[in-house]
Formats: C-alpha cells, sequence, structure tokens
C-alpha cells in the first residue's frame, strides 16, 4: 500500500513538472577508416603538396646550400664540402654587410610610412564617392599593373642626370643638376622614390576596402556630437582600421625586403654599394658577377627569412592584443 502510494505520487509530481529531461545523445567517433576521414585527407593532400613543393623544400634546400661551400663546380659535380656556419661568419664578417644593413633598414621603413601615409590619405579621399572616384581610383592602380621591369627602367629614364625630366623640371627653376642614379649620396633617395610610387596602389585598394566595412551610423553619430573632420579620422576611421593596417604594414614589409628588380635595373646596388640591400646582395652574390657565390647568397637569404619572421610573429602578437582591447 505503502509502495504504490509513494510510486503515484512520483509520477503525479512528474507529470506535473513535465517529463524528465533526456539525457544527450553521445556522438559517435568515426573510425579512422572511413569514408569522411579519407575525403577531408584527399582535400587536404593537394594543399599540403603545394606546401612540400613551394616552402618547405626550397626552405630546406637554401638552408643546405648555405652550410655547403657550393661553388659552380661543386654545384654541377654534385660534392660540395660542409661548412656548417661558415658562411654567415663571413657575411657578417664583409665590410658590405653593415651599409647593405643600413640601407636595408633605410629603404624598408621609409618606404611603407610614406606607401601607408599616401595611401591611406588617397583612401579615406576616395571614400567619399564622389564624382569620378572610380575612375581616378582605378588610374591609380596603374602603377601596379605594369610589369616592374617597365616602371623601373622608366624611373631610370626619368632620373638619367643628363636627359631625365625630373632634371629637366629643376634646371628649368634655376637648379643644379642632380646626379640621381650615379651619385652615392642620391641613389638611395633615387630607388626609394621608385619604390614608393609602386607601393602606393597597394595600400590604397587593401586600406579602401577596409573602410567599406566601417559602419557609416558611427560617423553620423560623431557628427551629431559635432565632431569635427580630423576627429571622426583619429578616433573612428583609424581605430577602425588597426586590424586592415596590420596587415597592410606586414605585407608591405615582407615585400619590400626583398626587393631586388626594382634597385637592380635602376643602380645594381651601386654606385660602390651606396644603394645596395640584402636582397640585392644575395642577388649579387649569386647571379651579378662573372663567379656566382651561391652558399653567401642563400646566408643572406636566410637572414632576411628570419627577419620576415620575427616581424610576423611581433604582428600576430599585437594582433592579439588588439583583440583583447
Amino acid at each position: 500500500m505503502t509502495t504504490t502510494s509513494v510510486t503515484a505520487t512520483d509520477r503525479a509530481s512528474h507529470g506535473a513538472a513535465g517529463p524528465a529531461p533526456a539525457a544527450p545523445a553521445r556522438r559517435r567517433r568515426r573510425p579512422p577508416g572511413s569514408a569522411s576521414t579519407w575525403t577531408a585527407i584527399g582535400f587536404a593532400a593537394p594543399l599540403f603538396a603545394y606546401l612540400a613543393v613551394f616552402y618547405a623544400y626550397p626552405l630546406w634546400r637554401n638552408i643546405e646550400l648555405s652550410v655547403h661551400d657550393y661553388t659552380v663546380r661543386a654545384f654541377v659535380l654534385g660534392n660540395p664540402e660542409f661548412v656548417g656556419f661558415e658562411k654567415y661568419t663571413e657575411v657578417f664578417a664583409s665590410d658590405a654587410f653593415p651599409t647593405a644593413l643600413v640601407n636595408t633598414a633605410l629603404f624598408t621603413v621609409v618606404s611603407i610610412a610614406f606607401q601607408y601615409a599616401i595611401g591611406l590619405g588617397l583612401a579615406v579621399f576616395f571614400h567619399s564617392n564622389f564624382r569620378l572616384s572610380g575612375v581616378l581610383r582605378a588610374l591609380f592602380l596603374v602603377p601596379w599593373l605594369l610589369p616592374l621591369i617597365v616602371s623601373s627602367s622608366t624611373w631610370a629614364w626619368m632620373l638619367n642626370s643628363d636627359h631625365g625630366i625630373v632634371n629637366s623640371v629643376v634646371q628649368s627653376f634655376g637648379g643644379d643638376q642632380i646626379n640621381w642614379l650615379t651619385s652615392p649620396g642620391t641613389a638611395l633617395t633615387a630607388v626609394i622614390i621608385a619604390n614608393i610610387w609602386l607601393g602606393i596602389p597597394f595600400n590604397l585598394v587593401i586600406l579602401h576596402a577596409g573602410l567599406q566595412q566601417v559602419p557609416a551610423e558611427v560617423y553620423e553619430a560623431a557628427s551629431l556630437d559635432g565632431a569635427s573632420s580630423w576627429q571622426q579620422f583619429w578616433r573612428i576611421t583609424f581605430p577602425l582600421l588597426r586590424p586592415v593596417s596590420g596587415i597592410t604594414l606586414l605585407l608591405g614589409f615582407i615585400y619590400t625586403l626583398k626587393v631586388v628588380d626594382v634597385i637592380w635595373i635602376m643602380t645594381t646596388g651601386g654606385p660602390g654599394n651606396a644603394s645596395l640591400t640584402l636582397a640585392v646582395w644575395s642577388y649579387r652574390e649569386a647571379f651579378g658577377t662573372g663567379q656566382p657565390d651561391f652558399s653567401p647568397a642563400a646566408a643572406i637569404g636566410n637572414l632576411l627569412i628570419v627577419i620576415a619572421l620575427v616581424f610576423g610573429f611581433v604582428h600576430v602578437r599585437m594582433q592579439r592584443s588588439w583583440e583583447k582591447s
């Protein structure tokens, strides 16, 4: 009697409160050899093959070149002598290393600073969507679309000491002739100017796309609060563009760090070592002389990879701190 009453009472209470929640069903783990696993491997295989062929192997090959003495004879016969870090020591002890390192820093920092500043200014200017803004924005992409050999040759002609249009304009205003490409004091400046002109379109495109993601309501609210154009830019546009600016500066840094063609076509790193950078030095050691020396060139290339990786990790760290804040 008591048991029956208790059972009835329990049923009544459960009925009043509703049915008890069912236990969550456990997902069955698919065996490693299932069809879906092989499908995932099949989709990922081309990516891993691409990374192995175009990233892992060239990197390993570059390291292998730098720790062996690869002369032309050894490169053909395949019997280079293992020298360890001797080639790195030669690079660091070379008289050209301090000059190339300083020129690389100046070339990279100055180019990125002006490319970003001018690109951001143009992106904000074209963001207003005035008449013909699309046409003018397309015209600014011309330097980006031209082959680098055409752009570099054009700048070399424009900056020619005797017949260049730049010197013609300078002299028409009473200035003296400037040996842009043949003077140690101006050669680096000349290649920096050309590289800035080439990099502005990239910054313009990326930053203009980032501006499209900023809600218009934010600017409307700021206008109602009486914020000026400069206050809107400094307190709305610039902070909201920080993630886009970070990746733009990182990609610009990596690209500028490895620039060879612009400098090589305009000055070949000269006169002397006046416009020599690490990337141009690496190219000169491997292909720019009658006696190529591949091992020092590979060592310099590995140094550039390390520098790019360091700044890449710094960017990732800063990006995480921005996301947290």
